[in-house]
């Protein structure tokens, strides 16, 4: 008997919705990540792209748990000398709240050409309104 190994084109990608209202960040980044890459699945392979599609909902509302609103900082550069922009989560949770829910998301997926198409099948709204209807998604059952 030999291993199954899904192909790309017989896979059925469905679409999820994930609220993140008052649970943790890493929690929600972890649970989608396995969401997009497919390990969810009985037929998941790891060189296939058979993950679903998420949408996470009121990403404003997550949570940091102890000091890490005040102590972690969200950096960039801009790769010029002295471009180092760095701000606190605080910060970045009350202006950009999708960038710090993508952040973490896109940290806990393999950083290859799987991982950059991936993250492409994840949507992070700030409110609980969003434009995928025709999508038919369901919501995520499972605990986060």
């Amino acid at each position: 008997m030999s291993t199954f190994m899904a192909k790309a084109d017989d896979l059925q990608r469905k679409w999820y919705i994930i609220d993140a209202e008052g649970k943790p960040l890493g929690r929600v980044a972890a649970q989608v990540a396995k969401i997009v890459r497919g390990k969810h699945k009985p037929e998941f392979t790891p060189h296939v792209d058979c993950g679903d599609h998420v949408i996470v909902v009121n990403a404003e509302k997550v949570i940091l748990t102890g000091r890490k609103l005040d102590q972690k900082m969200f950096r960039r550069h801009s790769l010029y000398p002295g471009g180092l922009k760095e701000m606190s989560y605080r910060h970045l949770l009350e202006t950009r709240p999708e960038r710090a829910v993508m952040t973490a998301v896109k940290g806990m997926l393999p950083h290859n050409s799987l991982g950059r198409k991936a993250l492409k099948k994840v949507r992070v709204y700030k409110g609980t309104q969003h434009n995928h209807n025709a999508q038919q998604p369901q919501p995520w059952t499972q605990e986060i």
